[in-house]
């Protein structure tokens, strides 16, 4: 499963302000010591999760953005470019000058449904994702945290959906929107069944199982009258996933949506959760 760039443009912002700053705080303490850090990023998209953490990591850091889709980790370079303060190469890597760190930036196109996590994880002082375990497999979760564990690395991910949903002003149909909405996250995804709303507690119990100390924080993205186009847009595919189910008639789909459109002032907020998993 893939995401298009111009999606992940519009929901970046939104992303960077959800992120829970007490699950973050404990992973800049995590690495306080370090001068330097080696980063994998899974399914890093055009590169989101290393700008909305580069900030709590040591002053040299060497990451590898990891993803399917090659069109994104082209993106991801040019974003990334134009995002620091100064950049140049250095063979296949990208080295980013930003407020004093210097981020070296290695690309690698694989695909992950297959779960030999350790091919792109080795060597890794922490693994990371954004915005991704909600479509793994229960097994593929599992496998993960095999990985991560046996190599001694450390584990940060954002934004995994939790199945919190609540809109303003409400809609007798808001229930049964969010229960097929869930239904529908636990459909395949690429990775086998999907663990969808239950991902951050099947990570937590993964990582805890094989004696890792785990922290969890919410991260609810609040799309108000900050983010106007990236509500419209999740309100729109909340229908067309539910609407994919057939758990609600199509009619009352499109009359939760039309509802949803017809202001400026609406707000949906979508829960998440950030967790932390450090070897004990």
């Amino acid at each position: 499963m893939s995401f298009s760039a111009e999606w992940l443009a519009l929901r970046e912002p939104a992303d960077h302000a959800a992120v829970n700053p007490e699950v973050q705080a404990a992973l800049a303490s995590r690495f306080a010591g370090r001068t330097s850090l080696r980063i994998v990023d899974l399914g890093c998209g055009a590169g989101s999760n290393l700008r909305g953490s580069w900030r709590a990591l040591p002053d040299r850091q060497d990451w590898t953005l990891v993803d399917y889709d090659a069109a994104l980790l082209a993106a991801a370079r040019s974003r990334l470019a134009d995002w620091a303060d100064g950049s140049e190469t250095s063979g296949d890597a990208l080295v980013l000058r930003k407020d004093g760190k210097t981020l070296t930036v290695h690309f690698r196109q694989a695909d992950l449904s297959g779960g030999d996590f350790g091919v792109v994880t080795a060597g890794a002082d922490l693994v990371t994702a954004a915005a991704l375990f909600d479509l793994f497999s229960v097994q593929s979760i599992e496998r993960l945290a095999e990985t991560v564990t046996a190599q001694g690395s450390s584990f940060y991910t954002v934004l995994t959906y939790d199945g919190y949903t609540r809109w303003s002003p409400p809609h007798a149909a808001d229930p049964a929107m969010r229960d097929a909405f869930n239904a529908h996250q636990k459909t395949d995804k690429g990775f086998g069944p999907a663990a969808g709303p239950g991902g951050t507690s099947a990570l937590s119990k993964a990582f805890y199982a094989r004696g890792y100390r785990v922290l969890r924080g919410t991260s609810p993205w609040v799309a108000d009258q900050r983010f106007p186009d990236l509500r419209r847009a999740l309100d729109s595919g909340f229908a067309t996933a539910v609407g994919e189910t057939g758990k609600v008639p199509a009619a009352g789909v499109q009359d939760w949506l039309t509802q949803r459109l017809t202001s400026d002032d609406r707000v949906s907020i979508i829960g998440h959760e950030d967790l932390l998993a450090m070897p004990g």
